[in-house]
């Protein structure tokens, strides 16, 4: 018997890293799964994005769970497919109770070199998709009857600024601003809304050229080894980074009725980084 049996779990950006993490773990809670990803690139982000090969891969690896998903490449930016993709796993699922607004995109710059683009683009999708995904998803958990546990991914940059990241932090912060007001909106629905805030995360995010010249500037050639020391100088705890299931158990706990009655709160899942 698993924590979530039953349930149905809506999953944004989930072709790799925390949104593929999130999907397994939560079906192997006994969930089944509605997955969406870009699967494209996006012009401002200095790293390749997921595939829809990475998709596929997800899909694959939660059917060998012996759990049902349904997955779409659609754009959180983009309020039809958004709407579509969550109606059309409803009517083949049955239900909605969980939402994981994952999808989110890095990228560095100062103040003054950060472009109307590279600006458009993070708040559209990391803050802007985030809003979108939770409106084309509640009235399916409202009309079920039985509440629900909607999760938003925030980051350490939704509680303290960082350096060259000015639009990532704005998105982040605002993330924050929708949990505590869907909190109470929600709550009478006995919807339940909460963000986690990882650290650095061991997934393609962090460890890609872009994100190590940010990190080492004087290094011509870094190494993943290299990255290691300049990511511990971020966290309380010695660690470099986080896993992608280090976040994926949190947010299960969080949506799950262990954490019944805990709404509107901002978990950091982060090496003790927002201390230090």
């Amino acid at each position: 018997m698993g924590k979530l049996d039953g349930k149905v779990a809506f999953i944004t950006g989930a072709a790799r890293g925390q949104g593929r993490s999130h999907a397994l773990k939560l079906a192997q809670e006994g969930a089944d799964i509605i997955a969406i990803d870009l699967c494209a690139q996006v012009s401002s982000v200095g790293y390749p994005l997921a595939t829809a090969e990475d998709l596929a891969e997800t899909v694959e690896q939660v059917e060998a769970l012996d759990r049902r998903i349904v997955a779409s490449t659609a754009d959180v930016r983009d309020t039809a497919q958004l709407k579509k993709a969550v109606d059309d796993g409803v009517a083949e699922l049955g239900r909605l109770d969980i939402v994981l607004a994952n999808a989110g995109i890095a990228s560095f710059a100062p103040i003054e070199d950060l472009t109307d683009e590279a600006w458009d683009d993070m708040i559209d999708i990391n803050l802007t998709g985030v809003f979108k995904t939770v409106r084309a998803a509640v009235p399916h958990i409202k009309s079920g009857g039985r509440g629900g546990a909607i999760v938003l991914t925030s980051s350490t940059a939704g509680i303290k600024g960082l350096a060259n990241l000015a639009h990532y932090v704005a998105a982040k912060h605002g993330v924050v601003g929708l949990v505590k007001t869907l909190a109470n909106e929600l709550a009478p629905f006995e919807i339940r809304v909460n963000s986690v805030h990882p650290t650095s995360v061991d997934t393609d995010m962090i460890h890609n050229a872009q994100t190590y010249a940010t990190f080492m500037p004087d290094n011509p050639d870094p190494k993943r080894e290299d990255a290691a020391e300049a990511f511990k100088t971020l966290n309380a705890l010695p660690i470099e980074w986080v896993e992608p299931v280090d976040i994926s158990n949190a947010i299960a706990f969080l949506v799950s009725d262990d954490a019944r009655y805990i709404t509107g709160v901002q978990l950091p899942v982060d090496a003790g980084s927002v201390i230090k």
